[in-house]
């Protein structure tokens, strides 16, 4: 049950390529997180995308919009949710689909950021009330922690 945060340039993900992005990057989400293909679970996966105006993203003081595509996704997830392998992934399946995203017309180089942030158990709210481990995994439905439902 991730909260994804993308940030691109301005314009760089119109239409029909803006909305293939926020599906590979939900499914790619599923995926490394191992949440089941059932719609109620998948609706726990937020991705919201943000465009920052040219002039705002510079690399080492300098624009570089114009040399190459740099996109970024911040993501945060209930710890204990991935393991070393799962994050690899996770970063290898947004990577994928911010390329498997771009317009036809891109010519820039794409460079992706993924930063995955573990968020500690208690310190998630979801509307309005604080959700732990448990709770996440029962609601998630993770298909590899579902043997930590037995105890709990």
């Amino acid at each position: 049950m991730p909260n994804i945060f993308v940030k691109i340039p301005r314009g760089s993900f119109a239409g029909s390529s803006r909305a293939a992005l926020a599906a590979g990057i939900s499914d790619a989400a599923a995926s490394a997180e191992q949440i089941p293909a059932d719609p109620a679970k998948r609706f726990l996966c937020w991705v919201l995308i943000e465009e920052v105006e040219a002039g705002n993203w510079s690399c080492g003081g300098i624009d570089v919009t114009a040399q190459f595509l740099p996109c970024v996704a911040l993501v945060y997830v209930p710890a204990g949710v991935l393991d070393d392998a799962a994050r690899s992934r996770y970063v290898e399946l947004v990577h994928t689909a911010f390329r498997q995203s771009l317009p036809a017309d891109e010519t820039r180089r794409l460079e992706t950021s993924v930063v995955l942030h573990d968020v500690a158990d208690g310190a998630w709210g979801a509307s309005g009330v604080v959700w732990t481990f448990a709770d996440f995994a029962r609601a998630a439905g993770y298909a590899h922690l579902q043997h930590t439902m037995r105890d709990a």
